[in-house]
């Protein structure tokens, strides 16, 4: 068993090593994800920050995992950038998946963004993949940006037996555009992003594209 110290008077001292703000929601949301339809789900985690419901994104930036080289993520910085400043232009805030860490300072583990390159992301999902974990930051390095504007922050393993994207479900989506290393897709129909602030889970739902 470990004990803390004592130090003046012979008690003990606690130091706080971070403490972050959390900006409650006035409306809880209880989500009973067992009601919802699997087949629809693109995306299903259990480590995710964000509360409340978002019907109103229609976009997609995603990582082309055949493309991914973690000696390339300067590049993959620059393109997260240039589709950015492209949505944001459109006023269109969109959904960004990419592997490893987002915002972090070592270029290889993960895409070492600036707030100002991913600034119309309204939900962020961080991925490992077969050959390249992931050491979740759960949104540390945006983490006032994250709470102040109710931003999804999501972590999904490659090895976890209850997360999960099903990457085939863009398949039959039409591509609107593409760089080297990311794909962007467009729907029609708004998708819907459900986050249990409680519970930490989270999912996005297609709603029936085709």
């Amino acid at each position: 068993m470990q004990y803390l110290n004592p130090t003046l008077n012979n008690l003990p001292s606690f130091y706080l090593l971070q403490i972050k703000p959390l900006i409650g929601s006035q409306q809880a949301y209880n989500i009973n994800f067992s009601d919802l339809d699997k087949s629809q789900m693109f995306l299903y985690t259990e480590s995710a920050l964000g509360n409340g419901e978002l019907k109103d994104i229609y976009d997609i930036i995603f990582i082309d995992i055949a493309e991914f080289d973690k000696m390339k993520t300067l590049e993959m910085a620059a393109e997260v950038e240039y589709l950015n400043k492209k949505l944001s232009k459109q006023n269109r805030q969109y959904i960004l998946i990419g592997p490893g860490r987002w915002g972090t300072r070592d270029r290889f583990l993960g895409i070492p963004v600036t707030w100002d390159q991913i600034s119309n992301a309204k939900v962020i999902v961080e991925i490992s993949l077969a050959n390249y974990p992931l050491d979740s930051s759960l949104g540390s390095h945006f983490f006032h940006n994250i709470t102040s504007m109710n931003i999804g922050y999501f972590s999904v393993l490659d090895s976890s037996e209850t997360d999960f994207i099903q990457w085939h479900l863009m398949d039959k989506n039409r591509i609107s555009h593409r760089t080297k290393f990311f794909k962007h897709v467009q729907f029609d129909k708004p998708l819907s992003v459900m986050m249990d602030g409680k519970t930490r889970r989270a999912t996005i739902i297609l709603n029936s594209q085709v």
